[in-house]
């Protein structure tokens, strides 16, 4: 069945950068490539042929897709070259780097908006012109000079290798060019950027910085110099200001200057709220609470009339706990008795989905983190911060375990210095795809008022979604006996193959059956992969092909199939079109003549053109309705 689909599909053109060779027969040039491919998040597995090839190497590919059981989406290849890059885009991702210090994206956005091709030649000939652009001073334009001066051998090779849109090419493509140009293993400039480059990979993990030990034995194993010259480029990024070392349980650690200050930063702002009053006058907890109660018409527990009376004296809280131990209700009664007070509110939450469930849960508006603080375009950062702060008395952040470093930072600059904020997550849901766990070492700390709700109330200790859920935390195994009237079932495969056979029943007939539920509108199939035969590319195939098979009006790209009645995802925040990360929508129609798509999201039609990216899938494929 792969061989018939493959010999059907249509051919299509992808371009990338070779990251790794996974097999590659010298005999008759078989190969399986992993590649980095313009326009793809994730990375491209492509079998293909080639004399020779090598990780590093920008590829050209014409082929088709095929969806293999055991291995997931992969790409044909037919034909299979280099091909150089063409764009003047390299410009501007290899100032964004971070091979030149004092550049990060950001900056190489201004500068490359500000002087364009010139960039390099001003940077060169005319360095003081540099502060003509904003946010940089003297000492920024003195590092970017430097910085361009350390990295001027390998320029033009780096322009070429960053002309397309590759994400990610960074110090290893750039530490293979520059042994071919000569630059010596040992050199200085190459080990400072292979220490740099080992905390920036840390930070894809979660984290802000690592032990000295890690971060040595990680440099070390990354560009293969012995440890004393690692620490010697250690003194040398330290007396830059590149990174700052500390020491953390007596373990000296590491860290990017830039997340250091703003964990620092995060830590000194939250000291300082939970120090000071709340902007309301003082509440009478023993009358707030038979009033809420009565107004809600629950019953509250023990521990959450605690929490309530605390909440309605304190300006910096946080409310934590796991599913079904009354969150919810808690913070509700919390905003019933200070909305009675006259206290103006703001609620967010770090995604479009979770701000949705805040809203619906309380009544009241909710909006992404980023949409509360006004995405700024132009700057890449946002238009609330200290000089414009949030217009509220109270703030509450939903979901706080989703909140990263940075993040954090930018909304507590925005939060006015009289207002009184809420933290509300658990600490064992979604972690932040960002550095940093803010909610995790709040809590941890104890330096802060914390409210841990641990009771679970009797209605969810009905759901076994919910028992199992704590049992797992607990480290115990999930009870997987399924009585009458469970909403928790455990079904058993052998292997990938009889896992999709037996989830596509379970999806297609099962639930349908048992709970009278669509199976497109009302049921949501996660996994924890992209990869493999059961991983969310493959699944969508499969899914697709089950429910809502593809017809004669389609557009297919990059492996995906879109037809009318697909359920998509949106996974950016689209603030010109009022629809963000998280949203599911239904695509409603297709003009094949305009190559657009118009897709059903929130009760609304938002139109645009087919995609020219692939997306992040929900159990039939994802669409983007903010690129292309």
């Amino acid at each position: 069945m792969v061989q018939a689909a493959a010999q059907t599909a249509p051919t299509e053109v992808l371009a990338g950068l070779v990251e790794r060779v996974t097999y590659h027969n010298s005999e008759n040039g078989f190969c399986v490539l992993r590649v980095k491919a313009r326009g793809h998040k994730d990375l491209v597995t492509v079998v293909g042929h080639a004399a020779s090839i090598a990780a590093g190497e920008w590829v050209q590919l014409s082929g088709t897709w095929f969806n293999d059981r055991s291995h997931g989406l992969q790409f044909r290849a037919g034909f299979l070259k280099a091909s150089p890059p063409t764009t003047l885009e390299g410009i501007e991702r290899y100032l964004g780097s971070g091979m030149i210090r004092g550049i990060g994206p950001v900056y190489a956005k201004k500068l490359v908006r500000a002087f364009g091709e010139q960039v390099f030649e001003l940077i060169e000939a005319e360095p003081a012109r540099l502060r003509e652009v904003t946010g940089i001073g003297p000492k920024r334009a003195s590092r970017i000079v430097a910085g361009w001066a350390e990295q001027k051998v390998i320029r033009e090779i780096m322009l070429f290798l960053h002309a397309h849109d590759i994400r990610g090419i960074g110090f290893r493509t750039a530490d293979l060019v520059a042994q071919k140009l000569g630059i010596e293993p040992t050199a200085m400039i190459r080990v400072r950027a292979g220490i740099s480059f080992a905390l920036a990979e840390a930070t894809g993990e979660g984290h802000c910085g690592l032990p000295l030990a890690e971060l040595t034995a990680e440099t070390a194993a990354l560009i293969e110099v012995p440890p004393p010259l690692i620490e010697t480029a250690l003194e040398l990024e330290l007396e830059a200001g590149e990174v700052v070392a500390d020491t953390l349980e007596g373990e000296r650690c590491v860290f990017l200057a830039g997340l250091y200050r703003a964990e620092q930063a995060i830590a000194e702002r939250l000291q300082a709220l939970a120090q000071g009053a709340p902007p309301w006058p003082a509440i009478d907890a023993a009358r707030a609470i038979p009033w809420v109660e009565g107004r809600t018409g629950l019953s509250l527990a023990p521990s959450q009339r605690e929490a309530l009376a605390l909440a309605t004296r304190s300006k910096l809280l946080v409310i934590t706990g796991g599913p079904g131990v009354g969150k919810t209700t808690l913070v509700n009664s919390v905003l019933r008795v200070l909305r009675a007070k006259g206290v103006e509110v703001a609620l967010c939450a770090p995604t479009g989905r979770a701000a949705k469930r805040l809203s619906d849960s309380t009544g009241l508006e909710a909006r992404t983190i980023h949409r509360l603080l006004e995405t700024d375009p132009k700057t890449g950062g946002f238009k609330r911060g200290e000089e414009r702060p949030l217009e509220c008395q109270l703030l509450v952040v939903d979901e706080t375990s989703m909140v990263d470093v940075p993040l954090m930072r930018a909304l507590l600059r925005a939060l006015p210095d009289e207002a009184a904020l809420l933290l509300v997550g658990d600490v064992d849901q979604l972690p932040s795809v960002g550095p940093g766990q803010v909610l995790a070492d709040i809590i941890g700390s104890g330096a802060l008022p914390v409210v841990r709700l641990t009771e679970v109330f009797r209605q969810a200790a009905e759901s076994q979604v919910i028992v199992n859920a704590h049992r797992i935390n607990q480290g115990q195994m999930p009870e997987l006996r399924q009585g009458e009237g469970s909403d928790f079932f455990f079904v058993d495969a052998a292997d990938p193959e009889e896992g999709v056979r037996k989830l596509l029943t379970v999806v297609r007939e099962r639930i349908p059956a048992r709970f009278g539920l669509d199976p497109v509108r009302d049921v949501q199939v996660l996994c924890p992969m992209n990869r493999g035969g059961l991983g969310a590319r493959s699944l969508n195939i499969e899914l697709q092909a089950a429910l809502n098979p593809p017809g004669e009006l389609r557009v297919e790209r990059f492996g995906w199939t879109f037809c009318p009645g697909d359920k998509v995802m949106q996974v950016a925040n689209s603030y010109d079109r009022e629809v963000y990360n998280g949203d599911l929508g239904v695509i409603s129609g297709i003009d094949m003549e305009e190559g657009e798509l118009t897709v059903r999201l929130k009760g609304r039609e938002a139109t645009r053109h087919a995609p020219s990216v692939p997306d992040r899938p929900t159990n039939i494929p994802a669409y983007d309705a903010s690129m292309g």
